[in-house]
């Protein structure tokens, strides 16, 4: 007779001390800043601006939503470890759920419901037909192999396969995931409709349907964003300096389109420190030499500088593509820049907003500037509806389309209201989501 196998359920040391070290650095002061109430600061001081009836507001401000799910996933040593998982619907106001999952030993509830509201405005503000929606698992993927990385996929995705859908919520990659982890995501939910359903997911690889375009889209858009604003400033980029902190996907890719229009990068940094170079960093060179080893650091004709240095250095345009609660109350003043350019959601806090605004730091908000990423995961979506596919430089000619309006759109609220350029985008954001609302009216 074959034997049973004796299950082990476990938790990660590790992901639970860093967790905890995680929570005491995103403290400002004693108090641990929320991202959650952040956004509803955001939506509350541009609502004010705006005539509409309170409980219609408090109908669109909050997670229409939000799940909590305890995945137990067989890890390689034949053990059980459970994984605490999220995931938030905030609106299907104006179609269906939007936005990726986070694989990160920090993710929390409050977070996924502030990502998810930040996906609703978002989608708004460029005007493509999704709602909000946001995914999360608390993990370090670093620690973790293909395979158990393959079950804990498979297992969010069983588990909260009710939720899911191309007209439902449609998930895409986010920190900590990408184009494998949506393969098998797309593929799980397949097997379990007996059927292929490409639209179910987005940032998958092409091979499978995903979009040419799409890696780059996030950073493509702070670029059309950062050029946009120089325009009005008047700021000629070719004799333009910048620093960017987090050298991911975003910051890479960001930073190498800038790069190649003229501007000058001094100061970069990563997860592991931080690079500068007054003459110049080749971008280029940086990109494969993170490649190569990983990190940004010891790149040939670099000096070495503290990490947080990146966010203070004086230079034209400063972008923060890491996490969120970058710029706070507390280090606000010390911003030297002329352009904030945020490829990350949520890394300025509102009480940062107010002192930037005194210092005419001229902030461009993540609900606009990053929002390259879900605007080309809407192209995809739309191709895969079709079943035809568009080439990379009819992605990019229409994401230009998207992006360049929808900074005009946003410059003239802002103008017109005298108002930051974040308030500006709520405005325009909540309008449209009001809009909607109202044509559909509130079932009850």
């Amino acid at each position: 007779m074959r034997k049973s196998r004796k299950i082990t359920i476990k938790k990660s040391k590790k992901t639970k001390i860093r967790h905890r070290r995680s929570m005491v650095s995103r403290k400002t002061g004693t108090i641990p800043i929320s991202v959650f109430d952040n956004v509803m600061k955001q939506f509350d001081a541009a609502a004010k601006k705006l005539q509409i009836d309170q409980s219609v507001l408090e109908f669109i401000k909050m997670p229409r939503r939000s799940t909590i799910v305890n995945l137990p996933v067989r890890m390689d040593d034949g053990t059980y470890q459970m994984f605490r998982a999220y995931r938030v619907q905030h609106s299907i106001a104006r179609g269906p759920a939007k936005g990726g999952i986070r694989y990160h030993p920090d993710v929390t509830l409050d977070e996924i419901q502030a990502l998810a509201s930040w996906m609703t405005w978002k989608c708004a503000v460029v005007n493509i037909p999704f709602g909000g929606g946001k995914g999360g698992v608390i993990c370090d993927p670093h620690e973790m192999s293909e395979g158990e990385l393959e079950r804990l996929t498979r297992r969010y995705v069983a588990d909260m396969i009710d939720l899911f859908g191309p007209d439902d919520d449609v998930p895409a990659p986010d920190v900590g995931t990408g184009p494998q982890i949506m393969a098998w995501f797309m593929d799980t939910f397949a097997m379990r409709e007996n059927r292929s359903v490409p639209a179910v997911v987005t940032g998958k690889p092409i091979k499978m349907g995903g979009s040419r375009g799409r890696v780059e889209a996030t950073g493509r858009g702070v670029m059309i964003c950062t050029r946009e604003a120089a325009k009005h400033l008047k700021l000629n980029l070719k004799s333009a300096t910048a620093a960017v902190q987090g050298f991911g996907n975003v910051g890479s890719v960001s930073a190498k389109l800038l790069h190649e229009l003229g501007v000058k990068f001094t100061h970069v940094s990563d997860e592991y420190g931080a690079i500068f170079n007054a003459k110049g960093i080749d971008i280029e060179g940086l990109v494969k030499h993170r490649e190569k080893t990983k990190s940004i650091v010891k790149f040939p004709g670099c000096k070495r500088v503290k990490r947080e240095s990146v966010l203070f250095a004086k230079v034209d345009i400063l972008i923060p593509a890491a996490l969120e609660n970058q710029i706070t109350e507390i280090n606000a003043g010390q911003v030297r820049c002329r352009i904030l350019a945020e490829g990350a959601n949520g890394p300025v806090t509102p009480e940062a907003d107010k002192i930037l605004k005194k210092n005419k730091v001229f902030v461009i908000p993540d609900i606009l500037c990053n929002a390259g990423g879900v605007t080309v995961s809407y192209f995809e979506w739309v191709q895969n509806k079709i079943g035809y596919f568009w080439t990379e430089e009819e992605v990019n000619r229409r994401l230009e389309e998207k992006m360049v309006p929808a900074f005009e759109d946003v410059l003239k609220v802002s103008l017109e209201n005298k108002t930051q350029l974040r308030i500006g985008a709520f405005m325009l954001a909540i309008s449209r989501v009001m809009e909607v609302v109202k044509l559909r009216g509130i079932y009850s």
